[in-house]
């Protein structure tokens, strides 16, 4: 049965949001988590049993209660991982494959990613629990660069790299102009850094596919001035205040 759709309420008199935003803001869960605990009925607003997760709230004169105990706004937390390849970024995967989540020092936390590596990429990735600064690094208007370290199934001449430089055509249109450095070329390969401001789906591993070549290896390895650097393969460390300052 599809849901109908939430109308707000009347201009003048509007709550803050709707229940389930409410709960997921506090950084206890995801909107879908959300939905099913206040069906569950472990939610309360003003000492009754809520079981519409659609339902208007306002934390200024509503009292909410998740499993009988007042619902507070979680501290914002923005941790990096070090994500190792073969693990997806989701929270659950109904195949039980590998999942970044296994890797947190809370697992209880919930906190999501700031945009996703695919299972085979590596390397930086930001988790938080603040929407408004995951907004600023996912959205391609403000431009916010990433780095990746890639090596390619063979070895690319200038002109190709030239093209990743300049923009390449893709399906979905050209690509920005990108800043693309050669590391070295061994074995009839060659490894190369790159920095978009794009977040295109499959973006970097679909401009060498472009240039007829495979992407063997690729990592993640700086969002704007925030580097991986030492950072062990599988662990976590808050981002410092400085950094913070940096990307916002």
């Amino acid at each position: 049965m599809k849901e109908k759709p939430v109308k707000a309420p009347p201009a003048g008199d509007r709550p803050l949001k709707t229940l389930e935003r409410v709960l997921s803001k506090a950084g206890i869960g995801s909107r879908t988590e959300a939905r099913r605990w206040v069906g569950e009925g472990r939610v309360r607003v003003n000492g009754r049993v809520e079981g519409d997760p659609n339902r208007w709230v306002d934390l200024e004169r509503d009292r909410i209660e998740f499993d009988g105990q007042p619902l507070q706004k979680a501290d914002k937390t923005y941790l990096l991982l070090h994500k190792p390849a073969g693990y997806l970024t989701t929270y659950r995967d109904p195949e039980g494959r590998k999942t970044i989540y296994e890797l947190l020092p809370d697992r209880d936390r919930y906190l999501f990613p700031v945009g996703r590596l695919d299972l085979d990429t590596s390397g930086l990735l930001i988790l938080t629990n603040d929407t408004a600064f995951a907004e600023r690094l996912t959205n391609p208007e403000y431009h916010v660069p990433k780095t990746y370290r890639v090596q390619a199934s063979r070895s690319l001449s200038d002109t190709q790299l030239d093209l990743l430089r300049n923009g390449i055509e893709l399906r979905d249109g050209p690509t920005r102009p990108a800043i693309v450095d050669r590391i070295k070329d061994s074995g009839g390969k060659t490894t190369f850094e790159i920095t978009i401001t794009e977040g295109r789906n499959r973006q970097v591993r679909r401009m060498v596919e472009a240039l007829d070549a495979k992407v063997l290896k690729l990592a993640r390895i700086a969002i704007g001035s925030v580097a991986i650097g030492d950072l062990a393969v599988g662990e976590t460390r808050a981002l410092t205040e400085a950094e913070l300052r940096a990307l916002r």
